[in-house]
């Protein structure tokens, strides 16, 4: 229990007292005033000022702009003073295609027998207008569009292979070739790859003789030299040539692309058409798919089965743009029938 204090009521005259807080009266009647803060010097020394002074708030500083550098500095090795600063070096630019072809086709043409082409069902260049043909611009409206797609000389290479023999390869390589042929301003080369069954100069009539392997075996030979002209408009061969027993060997080489170079390189208007051997019965398809910059593989209706085509698909990766090509088949879900609206049905 607290001590009661006395307190005086102010004399008459005596000034106004001024009026106090409850906590300043308090202090004088309970004698609080031991309890107030120690007094703080007006300036701490240094060390304690560090310690006491208030955090601040750290504001987002703009790093000073670094100058930029090149690929090359990383490899810059640093300079005694006076010496001479080195020159980095230039690389060499990415080669471009030439504005005129490297090679020209020129030479006789022979002539190839248009009756022989109706007998074996292939397109008569001279027939019209006909169901295998408008089938076959179909086609050949794809390849165009993809070799224009993609610029450059390997898009304008075009494998035709299949996973088997008897499947319809070749006669959709000579199809197809006869079909470019007929655009205005296109040059097209056949090339009769199918070094162990070469066929194309029989189909064509045309005479035998050196042809790519040739070509591919001797360093010195060129092959606008071995191309063979037709009097078809367009339409150049390259026969297949003498078979040598080491045909992979030669096309896995740095010659065969100097070669398909010379043949493609600033010919723009000109579209190789390469008949290999079946993908599955010989190496030379998965070597030229390399060289190739689309492929059509060729699939014979109710005869090549899916685990051919897609065995054939993997050997032919190294191409790339595959596209499937569905030959002999008897049925269109659209009844679609080309040749009879020109009046040439078959």
């Amino acid at each position: 229990m607290n001590k009661p204090t006395n307190i005086e009521p102010p004399k008459s005259g005596d000034a106004k007292p001024r009026r106090t807080s409850l906590l300043e009266r308090a202090s004088g009647a309970f004698g609080l005033d031991r309890l107030a803060p120690a007094a703080v010097p007006d300036k701490l020394e240094d060390e304690k000022a560090k310690k006491f002074a208030p955090k601040r708030k750290s504001e987002p500083s703009t790093p000073p702009e670094m100058p930029r550098r090149r690929a090359s500095d990383r490899f810059a090795q640093p300079q005694p003073a006076g010496a001479a600063t080195p020159v980095p070096p230039v690389l060499p630019a990415a080669p471009s295609e030439p504005d005129k072809p490297v090679v020209t086709l020129t030479g006789p043409k022979q002539h190839v027998v248009r009756s022989l082409l109706r007998e074996q069902g292939l397109i008569d260049p001279d027939g019209g207008a006909s169901m295998l043909l408008e089938e076959f611009r179909i086609v050949k409206r794809q390849v165009l569009a993809t070799a224009k797609a993609k610029p450059g000389p390997q898009a304008r290479r075009v494998l035709v292979c299949s996973p088997h023999s008897n499947e319809g390869k070749t006669f959709c390589a000579l199809n197809l070739a006869i079909a470019l042929a007929g655009e205005r301003d296109m040059e097209v080369v056949l090339v009769d790859a199918d070094f162990g069954k070469p066929s194309i100069m029989a189909k064509l009539g045309l005479e035998h003789g050196k042809g790519f392997m040739d070509v591919l075996a001797d360093p010195t030979a060129k092959v606008e030299d071995v191309v063979v002209g037709t009097d078809i408009p367009g339409l150049w061969v390259l026969p297949a040539g003498q078979r040598t027993g080491r045909d992979s060997e030669y096309l896995a080489s740095e010659r065969t692309w100097k070669v398909l170079d010379n043949l493609t390189l600033g010919a723009r208007n000109r579209i190789i058409v390469f008949d290999s051997p079946p993908a599955l019965a010989a190496t030379p398809a998965a070597d030229l798919a390399k060289h190739a910059g689309q492929a059509l593989l060729v699939a014979r209706a109710d005869m090549s089965g899916r685990a051919a085509l897609e065995d054939a698909v993997d050997l032919l990766s190294a191409c790339p743009d595959i596209k499937l090509l569905l030959n002999d088949a008897t049925f269109s879900p659209s009844g679609r029938k080309f040749g009879s609206y020109y009046g040439y049905g078959e």
